[in-house]
């Protein structure tokens, strides 16, 4: 009986390793249509991965150059908000100028 039994738990064991590795290759093989990857390490280019990876390169490199501009636009704006409030305030002086006379007459 002792017998049967560790026949039976080998048994086992050796079913679900062999479920563990043919689920683990369907995944490895789901994950490489996805990502790319061969099993030497490989790219292939045509992923959905690899296109996105190249996009974002293409993004980044078009973009790069963005971060000195903006540097450059938020100064001439900060100098536009400042003649803005320069003008606000004479627009508010010649408001109370012409309220004032409107009120002498």
């Amino acid at each position: 009986m002792t017998v049967l039994l560790m026949t039976l738990s080998a048994l086992g064991v050796v079913v679900l390793f062999g479920a563990l590795v043919f689920y683990l290759v369907r995944i490895i093989e789901a994950l490489e249509s996805i990502g790319g990857s061969s099993p030497r390490g490989y790219s292939h280019g045509t992923s959905y991965l690899s296109k996105i990876a190249f996009g974002l390169r293409a993004i980044e490199k078009e973009t790069s150059h963005l971060g000195l501009e903006v540097t450059r636009l938020n100064e001439g704006l900060t100098q536009a908000a400042g003649g803005l409030k320069s003008i606000d305030g004479h627009l508010v002086r010649t408001i109370e100028a012409a309220g004032r006379q409107g009120e002498e007459e």
